[in-house]
């Protein structure tokens, strides 16, 4: 007799770590010497963590701490310090006991999820998305409702298609930088979103993990509004995505409740990585100059990219994304990448990853990867067609 699966066994998979796979096995066919790979595909930056955070944690594991288990919570020093920030770069005041540290935002959305919502919610996003958003709404027994959103609006939900939904949503995941568009929502558009949310009792869940990766748009942090929880990471302007580290701003209704999962779920974020993290708050320089590495390859592939046949590139406001219509060419982002691959070189992401509708029309560019690689991806493109 076959035995039972639950509904998290039929999830569909992550497709940018097919993507990574493949481009690994491609690079690793590459005869000794030949050209490699060019990633990107994936977004994770090529710098590493700040040099202050790896000495932090070198200094921990030779102090004899056992770095055990931390409060669920986390360290009450990094809660303190995720506080400051906030006043730092938003002038907010946030309590730390509103924090709650995570295992990375992958370990943070379950969280809000299971707090917020009850299986069978409807929670609505704009699409493209990142796709781990519905994946795991769906593998907890709740509704995705996708918002197909455009160049008309930057990639971004708007009121009017909000309102538009019958009934409405029990919540609203926004991402500003967003994930493939690299697009924001303006503070005022924010604002009125956040507005809207919490005059019509929609649990307002704000994706802000590429905060900080902003060239020419504000930002602004929906932390500043009741009943929004917000998600950030280490992961990506503090550029430690494998030290698996991640945070929660929590409304006051939510604490208690995510405490109680986090204990279940997780225990407790890494010790080693919340040192690190702590530690990563006094290395802005060294991010600063960073951000000034995307902004110098953003501005190259802008420039080159639409005299190699990606003439349709999304607004590049922040993050490190650049998503392309490439329907004059191909109707098929999946082949389209896979022959990128194959013949130029370049790993890329197919849109269906982040729009199951229209994404055999796009792909997604991460242009985090070093400075020199960039360059070369235009001129590799420059030459593909």
């Amino acid at each position: 007799m076959a035995l039972k699966t639950g509904r998290g066994a039929s999830a569909p998979p992550f497709l940018v770590m097919d993507v990574i796979a493949a481009a690994n096995a491609r690079q690793a066919a590459l005869p000794p010497g030949a050209p490699g790979v060019i990633r990107m595909e994936v977004g994770q930056p090529a710098t590493g963590a700040p040099a202050g955070a790896r000495a932090a944690a070198v200094a921990a594991l030779q102090g004899g701490d056992p770095l055990g288990y931390t409060e669920a919570f986390g360290r009450a020093s990094l809660r303190a310090r995720i506080a400051a920030h906030y006043r730092d770069w938003y002038g907010l005041d946030v309590a730390p006991a509103r924090i709650a540290v995570t295992v990375g935002a992958s370990g943070a959305f379950p969280l809000a999820f299971l707090a917020a919502f009850d299986p069978g919610d409807r929670v609505a996003m704009a699409a493209p998305f990142y796709p781990p958003y519905v994946n795991i709404l769906t593998a907890l027994g709740m509704q995705p409702v996708i918002l197909e959103a455009g160049p008309e609006t930057r990639f971004q939900p708007s009121i009017a298609a909000l309102e538009r939904l019958d009934p409405l949503p029990d919540g609203l995941i926004i991402a500003s930088p967003c994930n493939p568009a690299g697009t924001m929502l303006h503070p005022e558009e924010l604002a009125a979103i956040a507005g809207w949310c919490h005059a019509h009792g929609v649990r307002l869940i704000s994706d802000e993990i590429y905060h900080g990766l902003n060239y020419d748009a504000p930002l602004s942090s929906a932390a500043a509004f009741p009943g929004a929880v917000v998600v950030n990471s280490f992961s990506k302007y503090f550029s430690m995505t494998g030290w698996r580290i991640g945070w929660l701003v929590l409304p006051e209704d939510l604490i208690r409740p995510v405490e109680c999962l986090a204990q279940n779920l997780f225990i407790s974020a890494p010790h080693i990585a919340q040192v690190a993290a702590e530690a990563a708050f006094d290395c802005h320089a060294e991010l600063q100059a960073n951000i000034a590495r995307y902004r110098r390859s953003r501005d190259h592939l802008l420039a080159t990219l639409p005299a190699a046949g990606f003439d349709r590139l999304s607004p590049a406001e922040g993050a490190f994304y650049l998503y392309a219509d490439i329907s004059a060419r191909s109707n098929d982002s999946v082949a389209f990448c896979a022959r990128m691959l194959a013949e130029a070189g370049v790993a890329a992401t197919p849109g269906v990853d982040f729009d199951r509708a229209r994404g055999a029309h796009f792909l997604r560019f991460s242009y985090c990867g070093a400075e020199a690689d960039m360059q070369e991806a235009a001129r590799r493109l420059a030459n593909w067609r």
